[in-house]
């Protein structure tokens, strides 16, 4: 189970948030706040960005690795921040680096682990005294699937996909492998398509039966359109199973897509197009 592993000295800490699959996703009905009610299983995998924290004279937010969209002072480490503040008033400014590795536009929740994780080091390092519910009310407030992120452990996810039920889930004698395809599916396109529809069976009992047999009953409502609009998510999706899968889907709103085998499966050829990472 992925850890909020920290190291730290009088000044600095860093923490390495990690991304997030989803085991099935179902929008059950379109809620009068414009948000969806949706129900699927957040399962925490090791894909990690590095977050590191310095006291500082002024409050400032800087990124390596991928190239993250959107101007430094709406990251959600810079709204957490002043979250915080608002009821820590002596709260000191930060410098804030992030090394950003999880892909974005993935489905696995980067953004959303960042600010989590960042509740949780400012906690850690400023004394805060928050226990995790009180710091999953702040970060709810950041997005829907932020709260996750606090606890970091599997949860059967439901309403807005920020309420949360344990689920007994242990997929540690398998193989995650996940592929990045050369595709960004936003949060908007995703929704755009999708048609809320009540389910007969829920994810929270459906991932208690045996992974071989998830194929047949788990599902991504987001990937009809999605494999419509963008086929090179639906070919990634068809070679996992091609080379061995024995469940393969889409995570979150995409355009990640994961397989869960056996043993560690040969990706070579999606190597040549795809970011592959191994053994998540």
């Amino acid at each position: 189970m992925c850890k909020n592993t920290s190291v730290v000295n009088q000044s600095l800490m860093i923490v390495f948030p990690n991304a997030k699959i989803n085991i099935g996703l179902n929008i059950t009905a379109r809620r009068p706040d414009g948000y969806h009610d949706l129900e699927t299983v957040f399962y925490p995998v090791k894909i990690f960005d590095v977050l590191e924290v310095i006291e500082a004279a002024d409050l400032s937010f800087q990124s390596s690795g991928l190239d993250i969209p959107g101007r430094p002072e709406d990251n959600l480490c810079i709204k957490g921040y002043h979250l915080l503040k608002k009821d820590f008033p002596n709260l000191p400014a930060v410098k804030i680096h992030l090394h950003k590795n999880v892909p974005i536009g993935a489905g696995l929740g980067g953004g959303s682990a960042n600010a989590a994780f960042f509740i949780k080091l400012m906690n850690d390092k400023f004394g805060l005294a928050l226990y995790e519910e009180g710091m999953m009310d702040y970060a709810r407030q950041l997005g829907a699937d932020c709260a996750f992120f606090i606890g970091n452990r599997p949860v059967f996810a439901f309403e807005k996909g920020d309420e949360f039920e344990p689920v007994n889930l242990d997929l540690s004698a398998y193989h995650i492998a996940l592929v990045m395809p050369d595709a960004h599916v936003s949060t908007a396109e995703a929704y755009r398509g999708v048609k809320p529809a009540p389910v007969k069976e829920t994810v929270y009992d459906l991932v208690k039966m045996p992974v071989a047999a998830w194929k047949k009953h788990i599902r991504n409502d987001f990937e009809g359109h999605i494999f419509n609009n963008h086929p090179v998510i639906r070919g990634v999706k068809a070679s996992l199973y091609e080379c061995g899968a024995l469940y393969a889907s889409m995570s979150g709103s995409g355009a990640s897509v994961f397989g869960i085998f056996e043993s560690k499966p040969d990706l070579g050829e999606l190597e040549k197009t795809c970011r592959v990472f191994y053994g998540v």
